[in-house]
Formats: C-alpha cells, sequence, structure tokens
C-alpha cells in the first residue's frame, strides 16, 4: 500500500472549515516507530472540535482527527511491538495535532499503544474507546475514595453521552445504584435499558441558587458537564462523598465555595483521560477485558463508515446523538 483514506479537515478559503475523504499518501505519516492498520475507529466531542476548526484542539490544517484507533500493528520499530499484534491507541496527541484515528492508518509512539485485552475484540474496544477509559478512570478514582454501593446512589451527567452511557453500563455491572440525568426525555427509556434505576432531568441536579449546601441526595458522582451542574452534584453529595469531574459541556467554570469540601468533606475528583500513567492505562485496559468487562455493548454503538463521519461530527456538535459511534475503517 502506498496510499490510504482518512478523513480530513479543511480551512476553506472563504475561512470556514469543512471536512471530506482523501486518498493520502503513506509517506506522509509521521516518522513514529509503529504503524497501524486501523480497523475501528470511534467519534468524540474532541474529534468534533478539531474537525470544526477549534485551533486550542488543533493548531495546523488540513488535519486528519481521530482520538480512537484500535487495530493491527503493519511495522514497529519498538521491540514491545511486532507485525500482526492487535492493539488500542487512545487519546495522548493522537487525532490533535498528530494525525489521527479516522484513517486507514496512523503511525505513532510505541508509548501511545497498548495491547489489546484477551476478552476485547477490536470493535469493542472502541464501542468503549476513550469514553470508556475516561469513564472507567473516574470509577477507579472513586474506587480509591472509598465509594461502596451501600452508601447511596450515583449520578451520572450527560448520561446519553459516550462517557456517561458507559459509565451507566460499568456502575450498575458492579451493583451501584445510578440516578442518570439527562436533558432529553426522549432518552429515558434508553438509560434504563443500560442500567440506570432513576432519571433525572437538568434542572432537578443544576444548582442556579447562592447556597452554600443543598440537602444531601448522593453518595457520589461522574460529571461530563461542568458548569451549575457540576455545582450542584457537589452541594448535594452526601458526607465524604466524591465527585470524579471530566467534562466541561455546559462551561468550564462553575460557581462554588469551599462549604461541601470543609463541611462534607466532599472530594473533588480530576480525570484527566488523555495524559495520565501508561502502567494505569493498561492496568484500566486489563480490567475493562476481564471484572470489569461489559455485557452488551453493542446497545451503545450505532457504526458507521468513513464517509458518514462528517453529518455524523456535525449532529455531535449540535447535541443530537446517542451512545458511541464507531467507524469502520476495515
Amino acid at each position: 500500500m502506498t496510499t490510504y483514506r482518512a478523513l480530513q479537515a479543511v480551512l476553506n478559503p472563504d475561512g470556514t472549515y469543512g471536512q471530506l475523504v482523501a486518498t493520502l499518501p503513506i509517506s506522509q505519516l509521521p516518522p513514529h516507530p509503529v504503524r497501524v492498520r486501523v480497523h475501528w475507529s470511534a467519534l468524540n466531542y474532541k474529534d468534533a472540535l478539531s474537525a470544526s476548526g477549534h485551533r486550542g484542539v488543533t493548531r495546523q490544517y488540513p488535519h486528519t482527527p481521530g482520538i480512537d484507533a484500535a487495530g493491527i500493528v503493519e511495522s514497529s520499530e519498538d521491540e514491545r511491538f511486532k507485525p500482526g499484534d492487535q492493539v488500542i491507541v487512545t487519546s495522548h496527541d493522537l487525532g490533535m495535532n498528530t494525525p489521527g484515528g479516522l484513517a486507514e492508518y496512523i503511525q505513532v509512539p510505541g508509548d501511545w499503544v497498548v495491547p489489546l485485552p484477551e476478552h476485547l475484540s477490536l470493535k469493542d474496544s472502541m464501542i468503549l474507546g476513550t469514553a470508556g477509559i475516561t469513564a472507567a478512570l473516574a470509577l477507579h478514582k472513586l474506587l480509591r475514595n472509598g465509594l461502596e454501593p451501600e452508601q447511596g446512589p450515583v449520578v451520572v451527567s450527560g448520561a446519553s453521552g459516550g462517557v456517561g452511557s458507559v459509565a451507566i453500563m460499568l456502575l450498575a455491572q458492579l451493583g451501584y445504584t445510578v440516578w442518570a440525568v439527562s436533558g432529553s426525555q426522549d432518552a429515558y427509556n434508553w438509560l434504563t435499558e443500560l442500567g440506570a434505576e432513576r432519571c433525572l432531568p437538568r434542572t432537578e441536579v443544576s444548582d442556579h441558587s447562592s447556597r452554600p449546601l443543598l440537602k444531601s441526595r448522593w453518595a457520589g458522582a461522574i460529571d461530563t458537564v461542568g458548569g451549575e451542574m457540576l455545582s450542584g452534584l457537589l452541594k448535594a453529595c452526601r458526607k465524604e462523598g466524591s465527585v470524579a469531574a471530566c467534562g466541561l459541556v455546559a462551561s468550564a467554570e462553575f460557581p462554588a465555595t469551599v462549604y461541601p469540601f470543609i463541611l462534607n468533606g466532599v472530594n473533588l475528583l480530576g480525570v484527566d483521560s488523555a495524559e495520565f500513567s501508561a502502567s494505569l492505562r493498561q492496568e484500566l485496559w486489563r480490567r475493562l477485558g476481564s471484572d470489569w468487562k461489559i455485557d452488551g455493548l453493542d446497545k451503545l454503538a450505532t457504526e458507521l463508515s468513513l464517509d458518514q463521519v462528517p453529518e455524523a461530527l456535525q449532529n455531535m456538535l449540535n447535541g443530537s446523538t446517542r451512545g458511541r459511534q464507531i467507524v469502520s475503517l476495515a
């Protein structure tokens, strides 16, 4: 193969950004040691930002987005990998300023590559993808801070999105009572099927008041939204509870005081799924293929071709997507 197909985000002459599927020479891949033939990728909100010209995500165009990829090693100068190995690559700089997984090939540093866990398929690994590893990291931090199923419900905000929907299935399968927060009542039946015991409108959780604390209602939370949602989750968290924050769909800022922390001992846990340690990343992927393996992952997935990706990314920016959208490239 001397060429490969890839989604390209391009800067138009009128200053707008668009996307097209292009055929590119393999010689244009970056000179990293591991080349992977991509079989599956997945769409994330960061991909939609990159594809629409968000300079805080991607600095130079044309560019291939895609922070998720799973496939088979074609060549490797890194002794840890050999041709034929099935691998996962998520996060780091993939799809941001390094050509990403919405392409038939990627070429990346060996430290970005994770061997596919024994009991996961390449397809399943991309139904999980960055969303799954983010949900797993949030759960890891909640567990490390003592969250147990018998302590009370765990709230998941942005429940119909990628991280939220994976988090619901993972928590429910591990015995937690899950309350899902979503702005779309049309999604409630689906969220219940995923494992949510109760579905709440955003208005019931977001805090618009100036009160320093609210009535305690939950033992913990995974928040993908930020803003007033995060404020409400903290104020209504029970004593010694924890809220894992991993998103800012609503806002990067939130109104807060120190009272939830110093009166109720609430923990605010930051979740960075892009650059955390390689050893923990491999351990979480191992668990997602073993004791944290989620049954019925296909419930989350909508399968797309590369040609369908531009429309799907626009729908993601419009907030009209549900679950995980995976892209077949094999």
